[in-house]
């Protein structure tokens, strides 16, 4: 049983930058740039090795033999890729010539049946669709059997693959298909899962705020014997927000390399509160919403039942929703221009076809630009999230976030623009975001069914009716209403708490909560939910500045902004100068002979500058 002092394990990531590197026998220091040269080195033999290995397992067989899970001798195969790849005689083949480590053979096929075992999930549903699917018709048969069930934007996606081979081959279809038949093979990333290794290749140590790991790489970009693969001691700094922190353990890195160099993709386990979900009296209940990212509402539990004020918060994305939407839609014009000019080169000339081509790389690399951005926005969008309920939830005083169920949550009937903005939203990477950070606290994060959440009334069960609009509820029986995805996280929330005792849990997933049980849920007189702090927009000024007005400026009159601005923060700036704006503040020192208006410091970087050990 867990006490109230009690503490669970948990596995975080971030990632981190080497910023000195030496070498492991001689101690001499060596530039980062040719570090990033033996990385590369080290990724072609990895990406090359593993694109070969999943060509030739790229067979029907291969998914057979993974969805039974046993070797030719009938054994269990192992959790372990490499070990379960050794087993069946999987191993990966090189150039002759070339001398390769067996530790970094294990990291080939590690990632390779990572990939692998991913798809045999796929390759099963693929199977039981075609053999429902009609080629005249194009569409799907719903399947006999609770098992052969998938989720609908899953058997959309493979209703698509399935049509472009009908298409493909006029029609003719066999009536059992394998996702060999549907789709090519996956493409494999150049990147170093170390963690599939042991010491003979990587190992990792903690010294002073640093990590040092000791990694083997190549001295040639085609190594011929062991002579030349020589260790490497690369040391980076711990980010400042893992300062403090109950750290048990860190493990190795996965090396990638971007456009600065070589990155770390590091993972630690740490000690959090623990949570114990039988004993919980207050859940508040997250809400996904089209109008915005999503909106919480408390419910909580005593000896008269279940109570709410029906009060939430809904959270501000402070612009960024409306941000990814324009990226998105430019990514998508891109793709679509992409395309034409794709359709005209075809049957172009050969030196207008150049010309085209041109064009397409050019607006591919746009595209990519587009969307790394959008990535970054995202994970921006569903930290700042997780952190505004985290603080929501931990003011309610509630042990339990209820998070709608996202296999069964599907985007429809706002338009095809609006329902195309929603279904790709971070939705997902929030909710990972949110389970992260409330692990922190002590706060755990349970997926409940979503289905009538906002339709049905908490307290009666019976649907709301909408008198202002889409936005509102109002059940007239229970004289209960207001925002339409606040009634939503009050029906969540008493999902969850009624389920508490029903909680399913599985390796890799959120605790889940399969039964929605009925229970009223009166509304409180009482205010039981927290009010959240309102944003104050930064140029705001509620009273006449203290500072003496400067002799020959005519001072800017305090309005407030109408409206809160889409990247100032939530805390108000210290005022400066006799305007209310920075704009007016960095004017006013140019004027009195102070720093030029272009003239801007930047803050100290928190971790040392690593341009400085490049190698010239």
């Amino acid at each position: 049983m867990n006490g109230p002092e009690s503490t669970a394990p948990r596995q975080f990531a971030f990632t981190t930058r080497a910023h000195m590197a030496v070498d492991d026998a001689t101690d001499e220091p060596i530039g980062l740039d040719d570090v990033d040269t033996r990385v590369r080195w080290l990724l072609d033999l990895i990406a090359a090795a593993g694109a070969e290995l999943t060509a030739r397992l790229w067979q029907p067989v291969t998914f057979d033999v993974l969805a039974a899970g046993r070797d030719r001798a009938g054994r269990r195969l192992p959790a372990q890729g490499h070990v379960a790849a050794s087993r069946l005689g999987w191993n990966p083949h090189y150039p002759d010539g070339i001398y390769v480590p067996s530790r970094v053979s294990r990291v080939v096929t590690a990632q390779v049946m990572a990939t692998l075992r991913t798809l045999a999930y796929r390759d099963t549903a693929i199977t039981a669709l075609s053999e429902r699917f009609d080629p005249a018709t194009g569409r799907i048969a719903p399947p006999t059997a609770a098992a052969d069930r998938v989720p609908l934007g899953f058997a959309r996606g493979v209703r698509r693959q399935l049509l472009a081979r009908a298409r493909r081959t006029d029609g003719a279809q066999s009536t059992r298909l394998r996702i060999t038949d549907v789709q090519g093979r996956p493409l494999t990333s150049a990147m170093a899962r170390l963690s599939a290794a042991d010491r003979q290749l990587a190992q990792i140590t903690v010294t002073d705020r640093e990590l040092v790991l000791t990694v083997k790489l190549p001295t040639s970009p085609a190594p011929a014997g062991r002579a030349q693969w020589r260790r490497v001691r690369l040391t980076a700094t711990i980010p400042a927000h893992l300062h403090g922190r109950a750290i048990t353990d860190w493990h190795l890195p996965t090396l990638v390399l971007d456009r600065r160099g070589l990155l770390w993709r590091c993972a630690a386990t740490e000690l959090v509160p623990d949570c114990d979900l039988g004993s919980a009296t207050v859940a508040v209940g997250v809400d996904w919403s089209p109008s915005t990212l999503g909106a919480a509402a408390a419910t909580t539990e005593n000896s008269d039942g279940l109570l709410s004020d029906y009060r939430g918060f809904t959270y501000d994305d402070r612009g960024l929703g409306t941000k990814l939407a324009r990226l998105q839609a430019e990514g998508q014009m891109l793709h679509r221009k992409a395309a034409r000019l794709a359709r005209l080169a075809a049957t172009a000339p050969p030196e207008v076809r150049a010309r085209l081509e041109e064009k397409i790389a050019a607006l591919n690399e746009h595209r990519t630009a587009v969307g790394a951005k959008r990535g970054k926005i995202n994970r921006e969008l569903g930290f700042h999230f997780a952190r505004q309920v985290t603080d929501y939830a931990e003011a309610a005083g509630a042990q339990v976030i209820a998070v709608e169920d996202l296999t069964t949550l599907e985007t429809r009937g706002h338009g095809r623009v609006n329902n195309n903005g929603a279904a790709q939203s971070a939705r997902r990477q929030a909710v990972t975001a949110l389970a992260h950070t409330a692990a922190g606290v002590g706060i755990a994060v349970v997926s409940v069914p979503a289905r009538g959440s906002s339709a049905q009334c908490p307290g009666c069960d019976e649907p709301l009716a909408r008198p202002g609009g889409y936005h509102t509820a109002w059940c007239s029986s229970c004289r209960v209403g207001g925002n339409r995805d606040h009634v939503a996280g009050v029906n969540l929330a008493k999902r969850a708490l009624l389920g508490k005792g029903k909680v399913t849990r599985r390796r890799g997933q959120l605790p889940a909560v399969r039964v929605d049980e009925r229970a009223p849920v009166r509304k409180s007189r009482d205010k039981t939910s927290p009010t959240p702090p309102r944003p104050r927009h930064r140029r705001v000024r509620r009273s006449l500045p203290t500072t003496t007005p400067r002799l020959g400026v005519t001072p800017k009159q305090n309005v407030p902004a109408p409206q809160a601005s889409v990247w100032d923060t939530v805390k108000p700036a210290p005022l400066q100068g006799d305007a209310g704006s920075r704009d007016t503040a960095v004017w006013l020192t140019s004027s009195v002979g102070g720093l030029p208006s272009s003239t801007r410091p930047s803050p100290t970087p928190a971790t040392p500058v690593a341009d400085s050990m490049r190698s010239t």
